[in-house]
């Protein structure tokens, strides 16, 4: 089974290539980071600038003009679909309850500063306590629940300042 991958060029052209596709591109490497490529009985120069394989992006230059490109596979895409981004993490401004329960314990306080994994609350759902922890450092802006109360799927928790 052939895999997918969803390309994105400078942020505003986006197409799919399969892995069939990108094996039977006609490329001669020359050096290190510099390649021949014969595409469409058209001949390019194509260099690779940066490479940045955590946010799985490529800058290559080709025939004097520079792209950036993103490229992702099937399992990245579903990941994004899901919301768990790589660093979206860090752009989390609201702690929702994940699930139905009783907040047991608070742990922090309006204005106070926290940091990531600081544990921010317990949450006990289906007789276990789930520790909701900070995802960045960052300052308490809000706090919409009392120990005690019972809380729904989604409901607002914690918020940061932005």
């Amino acid at each position: 089974m052939s895999q997918a991958f969803k390309v994105n060029v400078n942020s505003t052209l986006d197409f799919d290539i399969s892995e069939t596709e990108s094996s039977q591109l006609n490329s001669l490497n020359i050096t290190e980071d510099k390649y021949h490529v014969l595409y469409d009985h058209k001949s390019y120069t194509a260099e690779i600038s940066t490479i940045d394989l955590n946010n799985k992006s490529v800058k290559v230059k080709v025939n004097n003009n520079t792209y950036n490109v993103n490229i992702f596979n099937e399992l990245d895409s579903l990941i994004k679909d899901m919301g768990f981004e790589l660093g979206s993490s860090k752009l989390v401004n609201e702690i929702k309850a994940p699930m139905p329960g009783l907040i047991l314990e608070i742990n922090v306080e309006l204005g106070q500063e926290v940091k990531e994994n600081e544990t921010l609350l317990i949450l006990e759902a289906m007789k276990m306590e789930n520790v909701l922890t900070s995802p960045r450092d960052g300052v308490i802006k809000s706090i919409s629940v009392k120990k005690g109360d019972a809380v729904d799927k989604n409901q607002l928790l914690i918020e940061f300042e932005a």
